[in-house]
């Protein structure tokens, strides 16, 4: 199959049936959430430890003794003077046993990243096989997930442990040229040894690239996959280069966005595109062209309705899903308000020993204000939070809550510290009015589908009702989407400007 085929089997499978396939890249961005709660709840922690042992009090009386004013801003070196003059307050936190307990928390988030990665690549890899074979992606993503997310951590480490093998035999090979030879000598067999290395490094990569293709389209362990991929490129170089050079490209297409809507602040949108699209669109090419090299697969042709006529047709869809869903879980979202209403509580009273200290101004914050570039970033953040808190609850509901918790803590901190609190409000109502409904919601999804989630885990749930489940999810999180992108508007556009006559 020629590149031009396979590129158009791609975006063919990629619009045919979005809810069968995305769902496990939007829960590849809650991979960050899901970690940070074992983070967060060490953080806690060390505070219920310091708050139990008289660090807090230690620290709050130190602060009452300080002087807390702060120095002229512009003055660096004032500004440092005064920050060393406030580190021995802090002190009393930092205990033994304090420090091992979030030692112990970022130990846990690395491995649950790590793990967490792992299954979910191997939910998308066999969710893209099986759209590819016309089959039902979340279904077979789901058996994925639970068949083959170690034999995708062992690719993982392979390749990790190859790449350090590679630099290395370069590195002692170059250190005992130089050591033998003296430096002429070194440096030529350095510029050999960087030449040979490369090469090494990019067989490495492209072998590995495909392998994850050959694990879910071969049925095969790391070995057999590493084989399976290494063949691929042996009999199909030019089809292994050409995923190389698009894959790159992609990959600098997206620097190069990402670098310039970064300086107008819209780097979150192209993250988001990057993950939700970019990506499955990758590994359906590589899949795609593996799988027609092992004739295993069938591509679906293009869906018969126009891209406008699909768009709309999705939002319309998805309005309707959320609809459904907020209006049939009322218990839930109250649980989530209650939640987000004890963050911003506990924020609010966890920042008041630094009113004053560390004054936050709105004013400031919208210095410099654009309001098209402004609209982007918001939406796109607001979205990327809101996909994460929804399928971050899959791991149990907790990553949903903490979310929730955390975002009301935030949001209780920058309150407490306002310098011009009825501005802040002021800023925050016309947006706000969407923008924290639609979180609440994401909430209550994350809490859904972590109780699906669980009851799919104890045998209570077939793997089509889990399917069904998180294909719903899916179209309330677009509702979401779609609802965000209005508040973004409103707060780009209208939100820093109406109250500036009357405040």
């Amino acid at each position: 199959m020629d590149l031009s085929t396979a590129v158009t089997a791609t975006v063919s499978t990629l619009r045919r049936r979005p809810a069968d396939l995305l769902p496990f890249y939007f829960l590849g961005t809650a991979v960050p959430v899901i970690a940070r709660t074992a983070l967060l709840l060490a953080l806690a922690g060390a505070y219920l430890h310091a708050e139990l042992t008289g660090g807090i009090d230690a620290v709050r009386d130190a602060l009452a003794e300080a002087d807390l004013t702060p120095p002229n801003l512009e003055d660096p070196e004032a500004v440092e003077r005064w920050a060393e003059g406030l580190v021995p307050a802090f002190e009393p936190l930092v205990s033994p046993t304090a420090v091992a307990i979030v030692v112990a928390g970022v130990a846990t988030a690395v491995l649950i990243s790590v793990l967490a990665y792992a299954a979910v690549s191997a939910g998308q890899m066999s969710a893209v096989a099986a759209r590819l074979r016309s089959k039902r992606g979340l279904t077979v993503g789901i058996a994925g997930v639970r068949d083959r997310w170690l034999t995708f951590l062992g690719l993982y480490v392979a390749e990790l442990l190859l790449w350090l093998g590679v630099v290395l035999l370069t590195s002692v090979a170059v250190g005992v040229a130089a050591l033998v030879g003296g430096p002429l000598v070194g440096a030529v067999v350095g510029l050999g040894a960087l030449l040979v290395g490369g090469a090494a490094l990019a067989l490495v990569r492209i072998v590995f690239a495909f392998a994850p293709a050959a694990i879910v389209v071969d049925d095969a362990g790391v070995f057999g996959a590493v084989e399976g991929a290494g063949g691929f490129v042996r009999s199909n170089p030019v089809d292994a280069i050409a995923y190389l050079v698009v894959a790159v490209g992609v990959l600098v297409a997206i620097s190069s966005a990402a670098s310039a809507l970064a300086f107008l602040g819209g780097g979150a949108v192209v993250a988001l595109a990057s993950a939700v699209v970019a990506a499955p669109a990758l590994d359906l090419l590589k899949t795609v062209l593996y799988g027609d090299h092992r004739g295993a697969v069938d591509p679906v042709d293009p869906p018969e309705a126009s891209v406008r006529a699909q768009f709309t047709g999705g939002v319309r869809r998805s309005m309707a899903e959320t609809r459904v869903f907020v209006r049939r879980t009322p218990g839930t979202h109250l649980l989530v308000v209650a939640v987000g209403v004890a963050g911003g509580v506990a924020g609010w009273m966890l920042a008041e020993p630094f009113v004053g200290v560390v004054p936050t101004s709105i004013e400031a914050r919208l210095a410099g204000h654009l309001p098209p570039a402004a609209a982007l970033e918001f939406f796109g953040n607001n979205w990327t939070v809101t996909i994460a808190t929804a399928f971050g609850g899959i791991a149990l509901v907790l990553p949903a809550l903490s979310s929730i918790a955390f975002n009301g803590l935030a949001l209780g901190a920058v309150a407490a510290l306002e310098g011009n609190l009825p501005a802040l409000v002021a800023f925050v109502i016309p947006h706000g009015l969407l923008e924290i409904p639609a979180i609440v919601v994401s909430g209550a999804l994350g809490v859904r589908l972590g109780v699906v989630a669980w009851r799919a885990f104890r045998g209570r749930l077939s793997r089509v009702g889990f399917a069904d489940a998180v294909e719903n999810a899916f179209w309330v999180t677009v509702g979401i989407g779609v609802v965000l992108a209005v508040a973004a508007l409103i707060e780009g556009f209208f939100s820093p400007y109406y109250w500036r006559p009357f405040l």
